[in-house]
């Protein structure tokens, strides 16, 4: 059986996250994260060239399957939003350059099948891919960025009609109780 590999990405015009996970059957293990650091460039040009060079250079050392990536969220300032859609077309051009298909998730989405809870916050999401892909503090990144990235993967790992992962959480109400909330 051959494994699936699930290239997740945060776009950003100054911090772009990623995220590795491996499908191995009907778990999903994560492989790496991380985030591409774009703040030491100030010409915008520049910044959307190196995402396509680093994206590029992301697919072609974990060879994924496939991208999900989380779609732009829709605020007040426009400027901002084409920034972000500008990096993310960029995520999506070198994903399309090597053939990839291409999966996006609204934020909303990605949340909800991550906690349960569409308005949940980053560090929700971060706590709860923690305790699903069973990762410890050292493998867990310190940036958000990162963990949206594995949380759009993880996401994607869902839709595909897999169970939760190998870990021994079967159920929302099951991790509720583990953690002594229930």
């Amino acid at each position: 059986m051959s494994s699936e590999t699930i290239l997740g990405i945060d776009p950003g015009t100054n911090l772009m996250g990623f995220g590795v996970l491996r499908v191995e059957g009907n778990r999903a293990v994560c492989v790496d994260l991380g985030v591409i650091d774009l703040r030491n460039l100030a010409d915008p040009y520049a910044k959307l060239g190196r995402i396509h060079e680093r994206v590029s250079q992301t697919i072609e050392f974990y060879r994924p399957t496939c991208v999900a990536v989380e779609a732009p969220f829709f605020g007040k300032n426009v400027q901002s939003m084409l920034k972000l859609g500008r990096a993310q077309g960029v995520a999506i051009a070198a994903a399309t350059r090597h053939g990839l298909p291409i999966h996006e998730y609204a934020p909303m989405k990605i949340k909800m099948a991550l906690t349960g809870q569409g308005s949940a916050s980053k560090e929700q999401v971060a706590d709860m891919l923690q305790r699903i892909l069973c990762l410890s503090e050292g493998e867990m990144s310190m940036k958000m960025d990162a963990t949206d990235a594995l949380a759009a993967a993880y996401c994607h790992f869902l839709q595909m009609g897999r169970p939760v992962s190998d870990s021994h959480v079967k159920s929302w109400k099951q991790l509720a109780r583990m953690q002594g909330k229930i």
